[in-house]
């Protein structure tokens, strides 16, 4: 069985079956791999729980690791298949998955915490290992995230293209701030930031001016970063990340790992999910609860240039030609060029709306 994501043009990643070794440890094991608390929010979540959990529970990691589930009120077999892989499930009133990680990481006992969604497979059976050494080796280090989303060619090419892309949103891409390695650009962010090589990662030390989207779908933070800056009702990922740098946490680490994101499998589900971020933001930006810069000239300027890009056509075609160039995939590339346009009507409505009158998406009957 292929347990790795497939990269076009490059192979398959390993899948060793024992945990990578670490420099400068003369402790003994258990001493050395600290305990992971994985956080996980669900909300009839069952299409993709079964397959998420069992690649969690089939990691070579040496240490301790607990499964914390905040559900906020699955009616589907989610509960079943946690309690299957002994999960704990722990209630999560508000809804939301931001309110989920809040409760979740109140919750967390382990000395790191891993921010895992339910549609999230991890990639090789050694993939919690490579993704705790940073924080073995170097002490300043505060969060890690996988280098890159996982490319697999039996996936729907919605979700080929979110790998290949390194964003779930064409929009990041204009404005500089997305995370993963992406195909289309050769870069996995464009803010300025500087960047060391090590044994299976990358040492960054951040620019607090110029914070990329972090802190989803594999993300690996210290639970001591949570003393730091305390966590209210939400924990917004992006806004945690960006509070923690500003408050002088700057080293991070880029494990050379993938993590597959079943994202989604249909125009529609990617319009409401597109939807149910924009409507959220404005909600809590109303609220006092969004601390994430989204103004300023460069990103106004990113801005500018996707939608006008979009509307003319001709430059997101351009993308999408050299994406496919890049890295072969018909059928990817070209629902750039349509996911461009939901993603700009999507936005411009939602602007009008949450001007006018901000409100979260309604989660009720809401399936992953």
């Amino acid at each position: 069985m292929r347990c790795s994501g497939e990269r076009p043009g490059n192979g398959h990643e390993p899948c060793p079956t024992r945990p990578p070794r670490m420099r400068s440890s003369r402790r003994s094991m258990s001493e050395t791999w600290p305990m992971v608390s994985v956080v996980m929010p669900t909300l009839n979540a069952e299409r993709h729980l079964e397959e998420c959990l069992t690649a969690l529970r089939d990691q070579h990691y040496p240490g301790e690791v607990e499964l914390i589930v905040p559900d906020a009120g699955s009616t589907d077999r989610t509960l079943e298949i946690v309690s299957a892989f002994r999960g704990r499930v722990v209630p999560n009133p508000l809804k939301s998955g931001e309110a989920g990680k809040a409760v979740g990481v109140a919750a967390a006992r382990g000395d790191l915490v891993l921010l895992l969604d339910s549609d999230n497979v991890l990639v090789g059976r050694d993939w919690l290992a490579r993704m705790v050494v940073p924080f073995v080796e170097d002490p300043d280090v505060f969060c890690a995230e996988p280098a890159r989303f996982a490319y697999r060619s039996s996936d729907h090419f919605i979700n080929r293209w979110h790998a290949l892309l390194g964003a779930g949103d064409p929009l990041t891409l204009y404005t500089g701030n997305y995370a993963r390695d992406s195909r289309l650009t050769g870069r996995w962010t464009d803010y300025p930031h500087r960047a060391e090589p090590r044994n299976g990662w990358q040492r960054v030390e951040l620019d607090p001016r110029w914070v990329p989207v972090l802190g989803a779908n594999g993300f690996m933070i210290r639970r001591a970063a949570y003393d730091i800056v305390p966590v209210g009702d939400y924990l917004f990922d992006l806004d945690y990340v960006h509070d923690l740098v500003q408050a002088g946490r700057r080293i991070m680490a880029r494990p050379d790992v993938g993590v597959v994101h079943l994202f989604c499998d249909s125009a529609a589900r990617y319009r409401t999910k597109t939807r149910r971020r924009v409507d959220d933001f404005f909600y809590f930006e109303r609220e006092g609860d969004r601390s994430y810069p989204w103004t300023g000239k460069r990103r106004t300027r990113g801005m500018v240039d996707f939608a006008v890009s979009t509307a003319l056509v001709v430059p997101i075609v351009s993308d999408a030609v050299r994406g496919h160039r890049q890295a072969p995939d018909a059928a990817a590339w070209a629902w750039h060029v349509a996911a461009c346009w939901i993603t700009l009507a999507v936005y411009a409505t939602g602007v009008i709306r949450g001007r006018l009158k901000p409100r979260m998406l309604d989660r009720e009957g809401w399936r992953q």
